[in-house]
């Protein structure tokens, strides 16, 4: 008997590994061997895939048949590998031929039709970046394995069809119809309606901020009693932020796709938004599971927003495990099982309330909480979390006037226009640094190649040495002012330009 060897794909976290599959038939009694480090669901494997090539016509041999996952020391973990094994194994037994280099990427039902498996799109990636160009996968993965560029990519609904594709004798079952439901439903690019801007009355300076946050791809925080208008205001940047690049349109329909929600069937084009309850676990947020931890919301919001309404009462280990994304724009999360990397490049939007009642506006007079309520509530968002917020907003309650009689307000689309000017000229300007936006410029640029004369920072230069900013921001105030600059179509901020920043990142203090 000759050996059988096919590819599958292993993924660890967002990082796909190619293995090989080898498998061998022995001249001894039936048994099936699976060896390289499997885990319980793909040990599993090992009777699912016998009852899936019986019902498809295309048995496995009844001797001693042993499978081999190379690396042999790569933990190998799900259902993905269902179909890879089976056609290893018919190719030891000279069932099926001409496998070659194919990657085969999905799970088997007893019945032997192929069912669809998550992260499809990022195993084919890894397949293609290490010259593995032909995959097979299920009917209902083929759409989302076809947003690979150079993947040649064979679909089908049955083992079957795979294995008559490859030169097997044997009749094809008849399958029942599908039942209503079982089609996967596509992702779209946005989960529900856009809400416009022009919905907001007033707030004139709470809008500009939100601006300037989607133009820089700033950090925001607005404090503010109940009903001002904050989670109006954060669930309205996502419709004024520029569609995503191509790169970055696959690293987040890549980590939709990992994440087992909803198939894709194209692209997402739109930054994500995300809003976690507040009663949310640190695995939901930041990532975790059996096994390889799962993408939890921070990364989900890759590329988009992450809301965090009534930030004060979340868990203090969830808001301060975003620290490290917020400065790397990556999670690593080390388990047992294994450490899993995924992308978390997102925008921090946190709104709260200015004390427990929330009546702590304007003079305060109605507020019941004491200056230690008051204290204990705010300090639940620690200093180091603050400081890598640029904008800090206080935001107050519309007047009548603003609300009732006001000018109508712009509207996303018009506010975009000009959010969409702004990111060209931040991306013409970083091009040679490899960034896009300014929230991303390192501060040896922004003193160094960047800098800007000292009569032009003298207000954040006082701020720093009074230890009202610190280093990290007084970098921060700088990346806000170039992004002012680049709203108002000016080639560098100007010493207005500074104090305003500057004036964004007090404000709540002064407050």
């Amino acid at each position: 008997m000759a050996l059988g060897r096919t590819y599958a794909v292993s993924l660890v976290g967002m990082n796909g590994h190619v293995v090989e599959v080898e498998a061998d038939i022995g001249q001894t009694l039936p048994a099936f061997v699976l060896l390289g480090l499997p885990d319980a669901s793909l040990n599993e494997a090992k009777d699912r895939i016998r009852a899936a090539a019986r019902n498809a016509g295309v048995p496995l041999s009844r001797r001693k048949i042993t499978v081999n996952l190379i690396p042999a020391s790569l933990p190998k973990r799900g259902s993905a590998f269902d179909l890879a094994i089976v056609m290893s194994a018919l190719s030891a037994a000279g069932d099926v031929r001409g496998c070659g280099t194919t990657v085969f990427i999905a799970e088997l039902g007893l019945d032997g039709r192929l069912r669809p498996v998550r992260g499809v799109l990022p195993a084919v990636m890894a397949a293609v970046e290490a010259g593995h160009h032909r995959v097979v996968v299920a009917d209902e993965n083929a759409s989302e394995a076809a947003l690979v560029p150079a993947a040649e990519v064979r679909s089908f609904r049955t083992l079957a069809e795979v294995a008559l594709a490859f030169g097997a004798d044997g009749a094809v079952v008849e399958l029942p119809e599908p039942q209503v439901g079982e089609e996967p439903s596509p992702l779209p690019g946005r989960s529900e309606p856009t809400r416009d801007l022009s919905d907001i009355a007033g707030q004139h300076e709470a809008r500009f901020a939100l601006e300037v946050a989607a133009a820089g791809a700033h950090h925001l925080l607005m404090v503010g009693p109940p009903g001002a208008g904050k989670t109006m205001l954060a669930e309205r940047l996502s419709g004024i932020l520029p569609d995503l690049e191509d790169a970055e349109a696959m690293e987040v329909t890549a980590v939709h796709s990992l994440s087992g929600e909803r198939h894709c069937t194209e692209l997402v084009r739109t930054p994500p938004f995300e809003s976690p309850h507040h009663t949310a676990t640190p695995a939901s947020i930041i990532g975790g599971g059996s096994g390889i931890p799962r993408p939890g919301a921070a990364s989900r919001a890759h590329r988009g927003i992450l809301f965090l309404d009534e930030a004060p009462e979340y868990e203090r280990r969830v808001l301060e495990a975003l620290r490290e994304p917020l400065e790397s724009g990556r999670l690593v999360l080390h388990r047992a099982s294994g450490t899993a990397s995924y992308p978390a490049r997102f925008q921090l939007v946190l709104a709260l309330n200015p004390c427990p009642c929330g009546l702590a506006n304007g003079k305060g007079i109605d507020c019941l909480c004491t200056a230690q309520q008051r204290r204990r509530y705010f300090n639940r968002l620690s200093g180091p979390l603050l400081d890598r917020v640029d904008l800090q907003l206080a935001v107050q309650r519309v007047g009548l006037l603003d609300y009732v009689g006001g000018r109508p307000a712009e509207s996303s689309a018009t506010v975009a226009l000009r959010v969409s000017r702004a990111r060209r000229a931040q991306r013409e300007r970083l091009r040679r640094w490899n960034y896009a936006t300014n929230s991303e410029v390192q501060g040896r640029i922004l003193r160094g190649e960047l800098g800007l004369p000292r009569a032009v920072t003298a207000s954040l230069d006082q701020a720093l040495d009074r230890n009202l900013v610190s280093a990290r921001g007084w970098d921060r105030v700088l990346r806000v002012a170039w992004t002012i600059a680049d709203l108002a179509d000016r080639d560098r901020p100007d010493a207005d330009d500074v104090v305003t920043a500057l004036g964004f990142r007090l404000q709540e203090r002064a407050a």
